[in-house]
């Protein structure tokens, strides 16, 4: 029979990670696995808990959610012969518990990763398609000398693995894979490559070589030796173009309502992260319809001109709700925050979004364990300007390419500003991107460096296949790119943002827009649902026009990051010196110091806004040297 072995309690709160290897031929000194759990225990610094058997080894970390006092991992089975290591939420973990009860099953506890365990007993692989929620999990069976592993639909939580010979590493977060001495820590040229330009790594690669991300709506078996993965839920944008506004606007309203009071489930403190924008302001509506006077965490940017305090505080007053800002600023810690995050994001994080987001994070852990966040709704509904881009871009196309080309030219004559997508950058980066094919422009627009631009300081990274990223069989242009978009920019850039930055404070946050009842619902929707006029979210906006005040409604969208541009200028500009040298770039073997050096001194003497570029190169510096991974 399996037995689990707890490591120490330290203090009353957790958050959930797992990690562990099969040792067919990997044979590690027993207590490897302890290392390995400690390496992510902030995502749960309570309980921790590990199992060893002769195949296997696994350990877990926990966020006491629900049921506090109980459900401490690994779990077993009751004949002791399956073990469960799980990180995430299951909302309907209650019903499906019903379920297994009425099949003959019995609980000892109230926490979902045992419903969770029992859904396997019961339905095998086809458990994963009945939980609705966020998680990644790993199941071991000890008399079929089997292991599974699992993840979300949306991939909001992550889940890594790496081939060894026949066995398998695998584990909540990078690390818990380079923590193993025998993995040699190189760059992977072409994970590099998508990260030089889209500041972020699209699933399956990383920028370790070997090591890869088990895709979302996922399922991967080892069993001696032998792996295999099979997807459990695909995607399919099937849009009914019978269905009208009123009807959209009543679905859409009773899914977020069922939605939102589905992620509250918890037995601990929880707030919803409010930017005063459409997106979380309606997760604030519904949130503040179950819980009176709701705690709001938000972060402003005073005295700047993408500010957003005004709107929630209006807001948290219109809700009743009890606000908390923080006030994000060149004289905030920065070096040090960002130089912290170098080990937390485990992977390079170039969405210059992350560090308020640390902040954001920071501050809410002080008063909260959960918070509830907006996240998902710009890549269901089409709310990036990028989306009106990729239109404009086809009427662009018809020009002569020579013209679009002179356009570019006398676009660079414009003054550079220290705004953080100023009018000049916006004409610089579109005219860049209408001369190339429609996906590579849609990543261009978000993205950092073009292809000729990553070749120069980069040139190992040639020939990086943009093809291959484009979802086959979607209907329409506008419902490509969110699709695109929902495959890479969602889980890679934003989702995993989110889940480091608020687990490295010991927080977890939950998106109730990616609930996979209302991406699927979305799928459905006619394109001129989603943006009719040049309005973006135009389904989303008409529901809550009259729920929401007409200053949220009509707002301008702002990005949530920080004023990059300006800050390589001035605030942040030692710490760029001090990562991103000669030395330090001559040593990682894959770039070019010459082409690296020319585009820090081009952004300093004001002839170009690389900002966003510096910070890719910065974060990917700093996580290098944490990381000792060379090229």
């Amino acid at each position: 029979m399996l037995t689990m072995e707890t490591l120490p309690h330290t203090d009353p709160i957790t958050l959930c990670g797992i990690a562990g290897y099969t040792t067919l031929d990997f044979s590690p000194q027993a207590e490897r696995i302890e290392r390995l759990t400690e390496c992510i225990r902030h995502r749960g610094p309570n309980q921790q808990g590990v199992h060893r058997g002769p195949l296997v080894a696994m350990g877990a970390v926990r966020l006491s959610i629900i049921d506090v006092a109980g459900g401490d991992q690994p779990i077993y089975s009751p004949d002791g012969d399956v073990v469960i290591c799980f990180n995430g939420e299951i909302y309907n973990h209650a019903a499906l518990r019903a379920e297994l009860e009425a099949k003959g099953h019995r609980f000892h506890t109230k926490c979902d990763t045992e419903v969770v365990l029992h859904a396997f007993l019961e339905w095998d692989v086809d458990s994963f398609a009945r939980l609705r929620g966020m998680f990644a999990c790993a199941l071991w069976s000890e008399s079929r000398r089997r292991l599974v592993l699992a993840r979300d639909r949306m991939g909001i939580k992550p889940l890594y693995f790496m081939k060894r010979g026949r066995d398998v590493l695998f584990g909540s977060e990078v690390k818990t894979i380079l923590e193993h001495p025998e993995v040699e820590r190189r760059l992977d040229l072409q994970g590099l490559g998508y990260y030089l330009s889209l500041n972020y790594v699209p699933q399956p690669f990383t920028c370790v070589a070997g090591i890869e991300k088990l895709q979302p709506g996922c399922w991967m078996e080892w069993r001696n030796g032998e792996m295999r993965t099979e997807s459990y839920w695909t995607l399919r944008f099937q849009v009914d173009e019978r269905k009208k506004l009123g009807a959209a606007k009543e679905e859409l309203d009773a899914l977020l309502r069922d939605s939102v009071k589905e992620h509250l489930l918890s037995d601990v403190p929880l707030g919803v992260w409010a930017s005063g924008g459409l997106d979380s302001s309606t997760v604030l509506h519904y949130a503040a319809q179950e819980v009176p006077h709701v705690k709001t965490f938000s972060i402003g940017f005073k005295g700047r001109s993408f500010d957003e305090s005004p709107y929630f505080r209006e807001i948290a007053r219109v809700y009743g709700a009890e606000p908390h800002e923080f006030s994000l600023g060149p004289e905030a810690d920065l070096a040090g925050a960002i130089e912290r995050m170098s080990y937390y994001s485990d992977e390079p994080s170039a969405d210059a979004g992350a560090l308020p987001v640390w902040f954001l994070s920071q501050m809410t852990r002080k008063h909260v364990t959960v918070a509830l966040s907006g996240e998902g709704a710009d890549e269901l509904f089409g709310g990036y300007q990028t989306y009106l881009a990729d239109g404009y871009a086809e009427w662009a196309r018809w020009a002569p390419s020579g013209l679009r080309r002179l356009g570019l030219g006398i676009s660079g004559l414009l003054p550079v500003s220290d705004e953080k997508i100023s009018l000049e950058y916006k004409a610089k980066r579109f005219l860049e991107g209408s001369l190339l094919e429609p996906v590579r422009a849609h990543l261009f627009w978000n993205g950092t460096f073009d292809d000729a631009g990553r070749e120069a300081i980069a040139p190992r990274t040639a020939g990086v296949d943009w093809g291959r990223l484009a979802p086959a069989g979607t209907d329409g242009a506008l419902n490509r790119f969110l699709h695109l978009d929902q495959l890479c920019y969602l889980p890679e850039d934003i989702l995993y943002k989110c889940d480091r930055m608020s687990m490295a404070h010991s927080l977890e946050v939950r998106p109730p827009f990616l609930d996979h009842r209302i991406v699927e619902f979305a799928a459905t929707l006619p394109e001129n649902l989603k943006i009719r006029g040049g309005r973006l979210k135009f389904v989303l906006r008409e529901l809550m026009k009259d729920k929401l005040p007409r200053t949220i409604i009509e707002r301008r969208k702002e990005g949530f990051d920080i004023p990059t541009h300006q800050w390589f200028r001035g605030a942040l500009k030692p710490l760029l010196l001090d990562t991103v040298n000669e030395r330090a770039v001559r040593e990682a073997g894959v770039f070019s110091w010459p082409a690296v050096s020319a585009v820090m001194q081009r952004h300093f003497e004001r002839k170009v806004n690389y900002g966003y570029h510096l910070w890719g190169l910065l974060t990917l510096f700093l996580w290098m040297k944490r990381w000792k991974v060379t090229g």
